[in-house]
């Protein structure tokens, strides 16, 4: 197990939309609503794409139907997906309906589909981030940065399975995180720190943020893999550029079942993501 190297690096960011990740989100309109779109596999977790970047999509369909409409552009404001089945890399279409178009809020179905199945639904809501300081909060008390000894995920041996790793720098803090050593008995409670390589986060990297994590259940020795079946999202504010810091936590695992709770800060201390799933463990 490699440590991180030091978090006082700091990436060359390409430009604005040149990097993997903007890259990676992007959607073709056919039309009438419908967009297409390749799943790369860059993005994904044991060989199918990961939830969060399935989340990213999803919202970016939205937004580009309530842009297209002739409406000033918008933000992602929450996303709520049920996960049906999972795809596969490749093609897939997005096809999207308005359900309701008003001055603060739309709200857009999002259906991704492939091979003719649905495999995602959502429901997004879309309207404007704001962009003042919080009036309140009570946020996780985690450092802006990781530590100097903070897990590179992407030097770990389970790197090939997580090629995630590739086009998302993302630090693990071994505190707490028993399962690195074959240990069972931590809470369930994970820190980590992601930014995409080349680029600064925005609102739609927040959502793969939101669910950047190993399932907190490997705590329990349960490693393996652990299906999402429900996950919301809802975004608070536009990231600023640097470490988005992630607390990970659970409050109950009832036999399979697990919920995950991640709250998503970003390099000034502002809350801009908070994802909740309910999901299926491993048994071990």
């Amino acid at each position: 197990m490699n440590s991180a190297a030091g978090h006082g690096d700091v990436p060359a960011f390409a430009p604005a939309g040149a990097g993997a990740f903007a890259s990676a989100v992007r959607v073709r309109p056919l039309g009438d609503g419908t967009f297409t779109t390749d799943l790369p596999a860059a993005w994904t977790v044991g060989g199918r794409p990961h939830g969060g970047f399935l989340m990213a999509l999803l919202a970016k369909a939205a937004v580009a139907t309530h842009s297209g409409a002739g409406t000033p552009l918008v933000d992602p404001l929450s996303v709520s997906a049920q996960f049906l089945r999972p795809p596969g890399v490749g093609p897939v279409l997005l096809r999207t309906d308005v359900r309701k178009s008003g001055r603060r809020t739309t709200v857009v179905s999002v259906y991704l589909e492939q091979s003719g199945r649905s495999c995602v639904e959502a429901v997004v809501t879309t309207g404007r981030l704001p962009r003042e300081r919080a009036a309140w909060s009570d946020l996780p008390n985690q450092a802006p940065e990781p530590p100097g000894n903070a897990i590179d995920l992407a030097t770990m041996p389970s790197a090939s399975v997580f090629r995630l790793s590739e086009s998302c720098d993302v630090r693990l803090d071994p505190n707490g995180a028993g399962f690195l050593h074959g240990q069972v008995g931590d809470p369930l409670r994970l820190r980590l720190w992601a930014r995409p390589r080349g680029e600064h986060p925005d609102p739609l990297f927040a959502l793969v943020a939101g669910d950047i994590s190993m399932p907190v259940t490997f705590n329990l020795g349960r490693v393996g893999w652990s299906p999402t079946v429900q996950l919301t999202a809802h975004l608070r504010s536009r990231p600023a550029p640097g470490w988005l810091r992630i607390l990970v936590e659970s409050k109950a695992v009832h036999g399979m079942w697990f919920d995950a709770d991640a709250t998503v800060v970003d390099s000034t201390g502002r809350l801009v993501c908070q994802a909740r799933q309910l999901a299926l463990s491993a048994m071990g």
